[in-house]
């Protein structure tokens, strides 16, 4: 390591001091940054990397040479305590700033956590930072039991780490192999920020799989949302609960999207026909919908355009009576409704799975293809048998 201090006469100032800068140099990279120190330049001398001596050079002279006793201690620090290390890092060392070696996952989770709370409302909802809070929880919880400390370093993840963080989430937290895997995918994320960052070479995540999971997409079949269609409940919340779940059978509007329906998104389309337009509050992408027929005579004939309020808690738990009363054996969710749109009313008519997810409001047609291609599957099967 060399270091060099460099008087840079071409920045002199209105008082006729220039600035003098530190120029670091190991394993052929510099490093140069400047000392916050001045002289004039006819009091510099280069060849010994100091001023002429003199009152009022006495003080920068001393500066100088702290400045350098510094650097020679953080570079005997790495040497004594790291394997590798480079310019940036004795930089960092005498700084007393965390370089990247020292950087941590929680660290990272918490950088990234607090930029997307900060976009939440413009890039993000209010949801998707939540989920990132609650993995974030996870880690620390599998970091503090796994190895009795409050984080991990960076540098020293590995395929192990998430092997056996996914082994802690299935084992100690109960959790299903679809949630675990969402667990990781925001796991992955934070990865990748601090790989943007410069704080993480290598990819951890370079030879993981996924698990696999069995998708059994619950929907309702014509016969089943025939019967539920013309069943007549005494109950008002049931019926009203029983009419918005039909109404989204032929819309595939998500919760969100059914409650903050208004007259206002109701618009005539260039077919001359009535399209609900909005936007999709999970991925804030634009959602356009043929109003059909069955989910127009429930919207605007029996409700003027607006659904009566109702949380999405006690939407599924009414559904559940709902299933029950009509002789539904399938778990009812209103997600069930959106899934009946795309399977029940658009794949087994023959719509392409491009339209159908488009129709849904998917960020990507992989999306559809991932969750209905089994679906597409039995269709095809079924019309074979036909021949």
């Amino acid at each position: 390591m060399k270091t060099l201090f460099i008087l840079s006469k071409s920045r002199t100032n209105k008082k006729g001091l220039a600035p003098i800068y530190c120029r670091l140099t190991f394993n052929k990279s510099r490093k140069t940054f400047t000392t916050g120190l001045f002289v004039q330049p006819k009091y510099w001398n280069s060849k010994k990397q100091k001023a002429f001596i003199s009152d009022d050079n006495n003080y920068t002279n001393n500066q100088l040479s702290l400045i350098k006793n510094k650097i020679n201690e953080a570079f005997l620090f790495l040497q004594v305590n790291e394997k590798s290390f480079d310019v940036d890092d004795i930089y960092s060392q005498f700084k007393g700033v965390k370089r990247a070696a020292d950087r941590t996952l929680l660290e990272v989770f918490e950088l990234h956590n607090s930029r997307m709370q900060k976009l939440v409302g413009k890039s993000y909802v209010k949801d998707t930072h939540y989920k990132f809070e609650v993995a974030k929880r996870h880690i620390a919880n599998f970091i503090s039991k796994n190895y009795k400390r409050k984080d991990f370093s960076l540098q020293k993840l590995d395929m192990k780490f998430i092997l056996d963080f996914e082994y802690y989430l299935k084992s100690e937290e109960n959790q299903k192999q679809i949630t675990i895997n969402k667990y990781i995918q925001r796991l992955r994320k934070i990865i990748r920020v601090a790989m943007i960052e410069g704080w993480l070479d290598k990819d951890p995540f370079m030879q993981h799989k996924a698990g696999k999971v069995v998708r059994n997409i619950v929907y309702l079949n014509p016969e089943e949302l025939k019967k539920l269609e013309e069943y007549k409940f005494a109950q008002k919340r049931l019926q009203q609960v029983a009419d918005m779940f039909i109404f989204c059978c032929y819309s595939g509007l998500a919760y969100q999207e059914m409650v903050d329906l208004r007259q206002k998104h109701v618009v005539r389309g260039i077919d001359g026909n009535l399209w609900i337009e909005m936007t999709r509050k999970k991925t804030t992408g634009k959602i356009s919908v043929p109003l059909l027929k069955r989910a127009e005579e429930i919207l605007l004939d029996k409700y003027g355009y607006e659904f009566p309020s109702i949380s999405n808690q006690k939407f599924n738990s009414y559904l559940k009576e709902i299933a029950e009363i009509v002789g539904l054996h399938k778990r009812l969710t209103h997600h069930v409704a959106r899934k009946t749109f795309a399977t029940t009313v658009l794949l087994s008519k023959g719509v392409s799975m491009d339209v159908v997810s488009k129709l849904l409001g998917h960020s990507s047609i992989r999306i559809t293809e991932k969750h209905y291609g089994n679906v597409v599957k039995s269709i095809i099967i079924n019309e074979l048998k036909k021949i």
